[in-house]
This record gives structure tokens, sequence and C-alpha cells, in this order.
């Protein structure tokens, strides 16, 4: 089932990456795992897939103790990330994709025993329920993290509206490929901002064709 589920997804990413003249070696894939068991875990590492992503903090540290062999698996940790649980978690992790508020961002200096890979989460979309830095704010937010050593903004991450048509997707991610090439133009050390965090199981087609780098996939690796 996941063999088949990944040689599916891996397809469309290269169909989608086709259509608007892509490389498929632009675009990563990074599974989501926080709704499978251990077992269902490690199949898929050994079906090729080295980005894993997580978003509880207990069952993300959990799931890592006992895969301590697959030493060629990058972490991601997805979602909200209390301020309170950063020292557990932000030194296992390769990725972190929610970067939402300065307050986070010097706790993560805080904690951090090496430079931790982040992306600022945006709301493009302007949704109330959704977290993220405003598009009108994100430049100043960036240039608020420079003095903090032990944070590099490679990029930047959104999520469309689950009920989004094609056509708002395609404006989301968009808006934030040009922000995050506003972002990058700037040629700032400490916010590389190259790459774009953009994507899921139902929209991640769209967002290869609007420039995503990274592409979070959980429910469609998983479907019966």
């Amino acid at each position: 089932m996941i063999s088949d589920n990944l040689q599916e997804i891996r397809q469309e990413m290269q169909d989608s990456c086709a259509l608007v003249s892509r490389q498929l070696d632009g675009v990563t894939l990074v599974a989501v795992t926080k709704t499978v068991d251990l077992e269902t875990t490690i199949e898929l590492v050994n079906e090729g897939v080295d980005h894993l992503a997580e978003n509880r903090v207990d069952k993300f540290l959990e799931k890592k103790e006992k895969m301590t062999d697959f030493s060629n698996v990058s972490w991601h940790f997805i979602g909200n990330l209390q301020r309170r649980k950063v020292k557990s978690v932000i030194n296992e992790i390769d990725f972190f994709h929610a970067l939402d508020s300065i307050k986070l961002a010097h706790e993560i200096q805080k904690r951090a025993e090496k430079v931790i890979r982040c992306f600022v989460e945006v709301n493009v979309s302007g949704e109330e329920s959704k977290h993220g830095i405003s598009p009108e704010d994100l430049e100043d937010f960036v240039t608020q993290t420079a003095e903090l050593d032990k944070l590099s903004i490679v990029g930047l991450m959104t999520m469309a509206p689950f009920d989004s048509t094609a056509e708002e997707q395609h404006r989301f991610f968009s808006k934030l490929k040009q922000l995050q090439e506003n972002i990058q133009q700037k040629n700032l050390s400490h916010a590389p901002c190259s790459e774009t965090s953009m994507g899921m199981s139902n929209d991640f087609s769209v967002a290869i064709q609007e420039g995503a780098t990274f592409v979070r996939v959980g429910t469609a690796l998983f479907k019966g």
C-alpha cells in the first residue's frame, strides 16, 4: 500500500514539475508521519523517504529514540510549538517549520545548541484561525531575528485553507513565493530564505507549480 501510494505521489510530483519546467530534484518530499506508528514509519524510510515530520513533542521524541539506526533521516517539526517545550525538542530536529513569533525565536536562541534551520510561518490567507506572521509584518520580523545566531531563516512556510479552490491555492502559494524571493534578494546572512515549505496531500501539485521546494504529505501516503 505505502509503496503504491509513494509511487503515485512521486509521479504527481514529477508531472507537476514538468508543467512548469522544473526539475524534480528541486522538490523535497517530507512525509508527515504524525498519525502512523513506528513500524509504518520505518516501512516508509525503507522505501527511500528520508525526510520525516512530526508535530507532537512526546510522540516525536519516542519515535526518534527508537530509530537511532536510521542516521540518514532528517527530522522536521511542523505545527505549533509551545515555548515551554522548545528545550526538549529543538536540538533533536533538523528543520523547524513554524516560527511564528519573536518570543518563540528568542526561546529557540536560548535553548539551541546548534544552528536551527527555520521556516517562518506566514499567514498568507489571512485566516484568523491560522498561526503565522502577516505578510505586512514579515520583513520587520526577519530583521528582528538578525541578532539571533542560533537561527537560520532558510525559508517561508504557509498552508492554504483546506476548502480552498485550486485558483485560490495558486494565489496563496504564488504570494508566498513572491515574499520568499523578496527576502532572499536582500542577501541577509541570517536569512538566506531560499526555500518554500508549502503544499500538503490535497494541494501539493499546485504548490509545486508555484515554486514549493518542500511539500509536506501525510494522508495521501497512508490512504487505504
